[in-house]
């Protein structure tokens, strides 16, 4: 089979190449993959890798050979599937554990979207408790996570409040559930309940300062790149500032994934949730689209696999 493996000698760390089929064990379903949608943090992982490995985290494809200890998927379901590694080729192995089931004749390349973004979402989402009536701040709205997590946010009921430093992407945010949208954590006017963080850095600081007595904040990504940095007195608990927390999240580590991906891609299915896909490409234009020098899309770019 094709695909795409690190490669230190190339200028983009890539090269598509003929690799051995995977090989199932008992417990293994074999994925025939359509299409996959590469994450901020595939792209940043590749100068790390051994030269070798086939990249990417998720990937949405027909079910091709089901596992031969009769558990995962059933042959032709089409599956979101959620892994380390292993997705960025024409074939995966897939078990019980690691796959969302789409409904019936639902798209691969609208199903890719769902095992890192739109999971992340609503596991980071669930971190802040109960959101009715509650303000929630979705720090860098405008990333794939934070579009899922506007809407999810404001589908449960919370009054949600996005940023972003680009005022062309607000109409966006608003469409998709946010009642505000500022640039930055230091506009906000009252203070939030929870905050789900995907900058991180000095963002993050600023964010944590203005959450209310009880607020948690949940470092989901950190696109800026930067330290975070806190200054005395910043975790004092005084003068209103009691029982804040803060919480990382690494979705590696969360468990029983496959009914939340499954839920996921029938909401999206049906046309309750956005996909947010920004654009379909053909797979073959990897390193082109994430190349240096290209611009983020608000939204995922989904590639397909011939």
């Amino acid at each position: 089979m094709l695909a795409w493996t690190v490669d230190h000698s190339s200028p983009s760390l890539l090269a598509l190449r003929e690799v051995p089929d995977p090989v199932p064990g008992p417990h293994d379903a074999v994925v025939q993959v359509r299409a996959f949608a590469p994450n901020h943090g595939d792209l940043e992982s590749l100068p790390s890798l051994p030269d070798g490995t086939i990249p990417g985290w998720d990937a949405a494809g027909i079910v091709v050979a089901e596992a031969s200890d009769g558990t995962g998927p059933r042959l032709g379901r089409v599956v979101s599937s959620l892994g380390p590694d292993g997705a960025w080729a024409q074939q995966r192995l897939v078990t019980a554990e690691s796959v969302g089931i789409a409904p019936a004749g639902a798209d691969p390349d609208v199903m890719s979207v769902v095992p890192v973004a739109a999971t992340s979402a609503l596991r980071g989402l669930r971190r802040l408790g109960p959101v009715l009536g509650r303000r929630v701040l979705v720090l860098g709205g405008t990333s794939a996570v934070g579009l899922f997590a506007v809407q999810l946010a404001a589908r449960s009921g919370a009054e949600v409040v996005a940023t972003t430093r680009n005022p062309a992407a607000r109409e966006r945010l608003v469409e998709l559930g946010a009642h505000e949208v500022i640039a930055s954590p230091s506009d906000l006017g009252e203070e939030v309940s929870g905050v789900l963080d995907l900058l991180g850095g000095p963002h993050l600081a600023r964010a944590f300062a203005r959450l209310a007595p009880g607020g948690t904040l949940v470092a989901l990504g950190h696109a800026a790149g930067e330290e975070e940095r806190f200054g005395y007195g910043d975790l004092f608990g005084d003068a209103g500032r009691h029982d804040r927390s803060l919480s990382t999240f690494f979705l590696g580590a969360e468990t029983d994934l496959g009914p939340d991906m499954t839920w996921l891609a029938t909401e999206i299915h049906e046309g309750r949730l956005d996909p947010v896909v920004a654009a379909v490409r053909p797979w073959r234009e990897l390193p082109d689209v994430f190349g240096a020098g290209t611009g983020r899309s608000y939204g995922k770019t989904v590639l397909t696999v011939e």
